[in-house]
């Protein structure tokens, strides 16, 4: 085989791994954040204004999970309240996993959820609430064992 044999099966082993290399970047699932996060960035004020009001109550919302249940926490402040507002569970790994749920908190501003209502892995769950037409939020990290 001359140099010439040799430059040829190069450039065509190079262009099959390409080839190859592209086909596999094409199978790979890309999860943004968020459809619609222009939309989202713009009313980030909000967030922040919230984040500011949940850091000055008594206490940080608590998440308690375990093999049945998981229990959601308000602090003291909220308890016999009228509360609205939602519960973003936001798994990073697989945007199929992301869950939202009503906050539906009792009169201990508890709120529980199925430990079923979530598969394994890591979340970031976004609590965002409004008590007294005053706007809160909260953001904490939770693993799923289960």
């Amino acid at each position: 085989m001359n140099w010439g044999n040799k430059l040829i099966a190069v450039f065509l082993c190079f262009g099959a791994s390409m080839g190859f290399l592209v086909y596999r970047c094409m199978q790979v699932q890309v999860n943004l954040v968020s459809n619609e996060y222009y939309k989202d960035e713009l009313a980030y004020q909000q967030v922040i204004d919230g984040k500011i009001m949940a850091g000055r109550l008594s206490s940080a919302v608590t998440l308690m999970a375990d093999s049945e249940h998981l229990i959601i926490q308000l602090p003291s402040e909220m308890k016999s309240k009228s509360i609205k507002g939602d519960i973003l569970f936001y798994c990073p790994s697989k945007s199929a996993n992301d869950k939202k749920s009503v906050l539906q908190t009792d009169q201990s501003g508890r709120q529980v959820l199925p430990a079923t209502f979530l598969s394994r892995g890591k979340y970031q769950v976004k609590i965002n609430w409004k008590s007294d037409n005053i706007s809160y939020y909260s953001e904490q990290p939770l693993n799923v064992l289960q």
